[in-house]
């Protein structure tokens, strides 16, 4: 029998990486909330891969940490390795990657949920959600309790839905064999919320005792770490070795002699499969020329004998699985714990979202992470951050918080999903941010510790610490534009090791630093008054330095991006109404529901003439 159980000022659906920073930014915003989750054992689960960041993804904890997030702070807790990407190319680029101990970091985020104030958390299955007649929601679990709340978040991830795949059997589940969510994606159906159907895998897992370490390649973590959270005083300790090995021609024909096994090519998976992290037997159909994959071998923590086989995700039955690993360096007697397996999910087309991720149509909705068709723990969690910062400022009454693509990837990474949409799993990647070189990850404070201290997620000892840093940064560049270095042989030396061209005379520090092969480290010798500063003040003015035309060329486009950005479109204006749009560009324009000129610009469909014709308009308005 149904019952009413309580009020909530927010609801959040699931408590995966999107859960949680809604969550939890709700609650640290003084809104009542509480979180539903089908198994509280699994708070913060990573299925898919046991890591934290990596190319572009590194960028997102970085901000997610600079806006008062919790992922970085709990990945810097429980990280076994770290390592700093793509250090051979320029500072836009860098992303730091962190082998995590999964069921640790699980733990520790349940923990975090259960010692939050103004927060409960619930295990529970939400069956029904729908408005009363007095405006607030209702949603209704499993148990049949009834909640009420003003505003609720959907953060379900993999679960709506779900259905695996491993060859030919097939049945309904979340990841790790957890129950799917099944009547709640009824419910939505009723919302008329635009669902459609994709698909991601995750590897197989073996016993580190069966695996033979002899002949495979070390992978060490980086001598000197780098934490991903701005407020993390040490920086974390590497504690395993991770391993490299490569599939081979055997491996190859395996694969290829039961294409036809694989639900994939024969048709039996209907949903959008990632485009960037594919599935092994797609490497393999798609590259077929290539001799063979690197495959990583990673633990998933300290106190399970479990390892992650990366890149060989896979939704070919057991006994292929098992043939395939066994042809691989290392793997030959491999035993194999969890089979890897495919997962069909229903999740929204984003296009019916807006840029603080509620729906566009449907007042005090709000969507979150793979259920936006993103893919990766860092792209949801910055979409839970998102959707629970703007769920608890509309309840407060307070302005929206709206990133733009010239402040953040998490801008970008919203504005690419509800203007653009997407056809497969949405994954950030650098090359995705026109303004790359300003958005990167070691200047994510500068970028953002304002925004998070104005909306309250930081505090005002975080924030004198933000403010230091920044005067020293001044500081530092003041005294190298003023410090002069005289001419002299352990100067030249120092051109000559460096390999850049001698000097003909003394000149400022900044001069030297401006060139790309000298870095702080090599000057240290005639750097004789060198003040005693943290490690991230000189890289922030190294690179300010190095980068400046770059910089300030990138900063003028995000400026002219931004003139445009001002020019607001009435929310309850009638595209079809309007002299000078295409068909077309009505269509789209109506649909996704642009708030500005600039996001007009980018919807797919509507080209320049239906731009400067709406432009005109608004003028008139």
């Amino acid at each position: 029998m149904e019952y009413f159980a309580g009020t909530y000022d927010v609801i959040v659906i699931g408590a995966g990486h999107a859960g949680i920073e809604a969550c939890l930014a709700s609650a640290r915003l003084g809104c009542k909330t509480a979180v539903f989750t089908i198994n509280l054992d699994w708070v913060g689960n990573m299925p898919c891969n046991p890591s934290i960041g990596g190319t572009s993804k590194g960028h997102l904890v970085r901000e997610i940490d600079a806006l008062g997030g919790e992922m970085g702070k709990a990945a810097d807790k429980y990280t076994l390795q770290s390592r700093m990407l793509n250090l051979g190319k320029g500072p836009a680029v860098h992303s730091l990657r962190a082998q995590i101990d999964r069921r640790e970091y699980s733990q520790g985020m349940k923990h975090t949920l259960e010692l939050q104030e103004n927060l409960d958390i619930r295990q529970g299955e939400i069956v029904d959600l729908y408005k009363t007649d007095n405006g607030m929601w209702q949603v209704k679990t499993k148990l049949e309790a009834l909640f009420n709340a003003k505003a609720v978040i959907i953060a379900t991830g993999t679960f709506l839905g779900g259905r695996v795949y491993i060859g030919d059997v097939s049945y309904e589940s979340g990841p790790d064999g957890m129950f799917p969510a099944t009547e709640l994606a009824k419910a939505l159906r009723k919302l008329n919320i635009p669902l459609r159907r994709f698909k991601t895998g995750t590897p197989s897992r073996v016993n580190r005792q069966s695996i033979d370490f002899s002949n495979l390649e070390e992978q060490d973590g980086d001598e000197e770490t780098v934490p991903f959270s701005f407020d993390t005083a040490e920086p974390p300790k590497n504690k395993v070795c991770c391993h490299i090995t490569y599939s081979n021609e055997k491996t190859k024909q395996i694969i290829l002699d039961n294409l036809d096994r694989s639900p994939m090519y024969s048709g039996k998976i209907e949903g959008k499969g990632p485009r960037y992290c594919p599935s092994f037997e797609d490497k393999i159909v798609r590259f077929k020329d290539k001799e063979r994959h690197q495959l990583f071998i990673e633990p998933c923590g300290l106190e399970t004998e479990e390892m992650y086989l990366q890149g060989l995700s896979s939704s070919l039955p057991e006994d292929v699985q098992l043939a395939f690993i066994h042809t691989i360096a290392g793997l030959e007697h491999a035993q194999v714990m969890r089979s890897a397996y495919a997962i069909e999910y229903d999740c929204v087309d984003p296009t019916a979202l807006n840029a603080t991720l509620e729906f566009n149509s449907i007042d005090g909705l709000y969507g979150a992470g793979q259920f936006n068709g993103s893919s990766g723990y860092e792209e949801a969690a910055a979409q839970g951050l998102v959707a629970g910062i703007n769920a608890a400022l509309k309840i407060k009454g307070e302005e929206s918080m709206i990133l733009d693509r010239g402040g953040s990837y998490i801008g970008t990474l919203i504005d690419d999903l509800v203007t653009k949409g997407c056809t497969d799993p949405y994954r950030m990647m650098t090359s995705r941010s026109e303004y790359r070189l300003v958005l990167r990850q070691d200047n994510a404070d500068v970028r953002l510790t304002p925004i998070g201290y104005k909306i309250g997620l930081i505090s005002q000892e975080r924030y004198d610490r933000f403010i230091l840093k920044e005067e020293q940064v001044k500081a530092e560049r003041e005294r190298i534009e003023n410090k002069s270095i005289p001419l002299t042989d352990t100067l030249q030396q120092i051109m000559q090791k460096c390999g850049t061209s001698p000097l003909e005379r003394g000149c400022k520090m900044i001069e030297l630093l401006k060139r790309p092969q000298i870095t702080y480290k090599d000057l240290t010798e005639i750097d004789d008054d060198r003040p005693n500063l943290p490690k991230a003040v000189f890289e922030q003015v190294e690179i300010a330095v190095k980068y400046e035309g770059y910089i300030k060329r990138q900063e003028q486009q995000i400026k002219e991006m931004r003139r445009i950005e001002c020019k607001k479109i009435p929310a309850d204006i009638d595209y079809s109404s309007l002299k000078g749009l295409r068909l077309e560009a009505i269509e789209k324009l109506s649909k996704i529901r642009p708030e500005n000129l600039g996001q007009a610009s980018r919807i797919s469909g509507v080209n320049p003439a239906d731009i400067a014709a709406l432009n005109i308009i608004l003028e008139t308005l």
